[in-house]
């Protein structure tokens, strides 16, 4: 913080977005969730549809926040986002 002499002045920080290349990675996006015995899906976040279509950021299992706009299909999986997947005991697409 810094101060102007009577008033404490605290610096804005914005979320610092990717723009999905740095890693060459496709992340896995948890959308919503589905609870036992239920068939509605319950939103979590953005979806990357929503994300792509909007130019609203998401947010994956490894936390990296950024806005779609890749085909997913030309990167391997991000092995965070596996590791997180595969602790929560959830399937992996396309594995």
């Amino acid at each position: 913080m810094e101060t102007d002499g009577s008033t404490l002045i605290q610096p804005i920080v914005e979320n610092q977005l990717d723009d999905g290349n740095h890693e060459r990675f496709s992340h896995i996006v948890l959308e919503g969730f589905t609870p036992k015995g239920s068939e509605e899906l319950i939103p979590v976040g953005n979806s990357v549809v929503e994300g792509m279509i909007n130019g609203t950021a998401v947010k994956a299992l490894c936390g990296k926040l950024w806005v779609p706009g890749r085909d997913p299909g030309k990167y391997p999986i991000c092995p965070t986002c596996i590791e997180v997947a595969e602790s929560k005991g959830w399937k992996i697409p396309g594995r």
